[in-house]
């Protein structure tokens, strides 16, 4: 069964299309098919993939409104990851979705005849809890909260969690809450041991292992259009593997994933 994964977080800057880019590269360098889609009207992850989203001809724009068919948009990075680019455009596509019923479907029936070809399918939120944030959780079967290490970082998490809990008693009864995973973490602060230990204790939400460190190549390479796994050997690099396969173990043997011990 192909997993469909939304990362998700209304705020922005918490490196959640980063999380996206590079969790799919580290899964494709594993042997898994991925298919990544860009659910931002900024297209970040389409421009972090190597494309330009003002170049782009279709983006997921038109499979959303009906205008084109999803394997038709389909474009290949070097990364080895398949995605399905945004535009701006995508910006008037909450706009006429609103105006539908079963608007929170429009992805899940968009990508239906597609997502047996992937293995995994990892959906870019955008960084609000609007239809297109509504459209990735009722497509997915389980969701991940990238969520930096400072104590704004994780105001609002609460509302996204009573967001995902109205999603599983509505649209999709079966989305799986994987946890936090920590970004733009320096374990030698307190501070961001002391944030990891509060979002555990307030919310009972699980902390993803390992933490994705703070580094400068994460900037390097995305100005770049490729992903922190297509330089050379680096921290972050190192630790978005150690995530994959953190996950693929969780979805291909059932084992619990690991998570991270704060020390405080």
């Amino acid at each position: 069964m192909t997993t469909v994964l939304a990362v998700a977080n209304q705020k922005g800057g918490v490196a959640k299309t980063t999380t996206v880019a590079s969790l799919g590269a580290a899964l494709s360098a594993l042997g898994q098919r991925v298919l990544v889609v860009d659910l931002d009207p900024q297209g970040c992850l389409t421009f972090s993939l190597g494309h330009n989203p003002d170049r782009v001809e279709r983006s997921v724009h038109d499979v959303l409104v009906g205008d084109a068919d999803a394997r038709d948009v389909l474009v290949d990075t070097a990364e080895g990851v398949t995605l399905l680019p945004a535009t701006i455009d995508l910006a008037g596509a909450e706009a006429l979705l609103l105006m539908r019923a079963g608007r929170e479907f429009a992805l899940k029936r968009a990508l239906a005849p597609i997502v047996d070809d992937f293995d995994v399918v990892v959906l870019d939120c955008p960084p609000s809890l609007g239809v297109l944030t509504l459209n990735g959780l009722t497509a997915a079967r389980s969701v991940l909260v990238p969520m930096q290490c400072e104590t704004l970082a994780h105001r609002g998490v609460g509302q996204l969690l009573r967001t995902v809990e109205e999603v599983r008693q509505i649209t999709n009864p079966d989305l799986e809450l994987l946890g936090a995973l920590p970004t733009l973490y320096d374990s030698r602060t307190t501070h961001s041991r002391d944030v990891l230990s509060d979002i555990s204790d307030r919310y009972s939400l699980p902390v993803l292992s390992p933490p994705i460190p703070r580094t400068v190549r994460f900037a390097e390479a995305s100005a770049s259009g490729a992903t922190v796994l297509a330089g050379r050997s680096n921290k972050g690099a190192t630790a978005y593997r150690e995530l994959a396969e953190n996950l693929l173990a969780h979805w291909v043997d059932g084992t619990e994933p690991i998570t991270y011990t704060v020390s405080v």
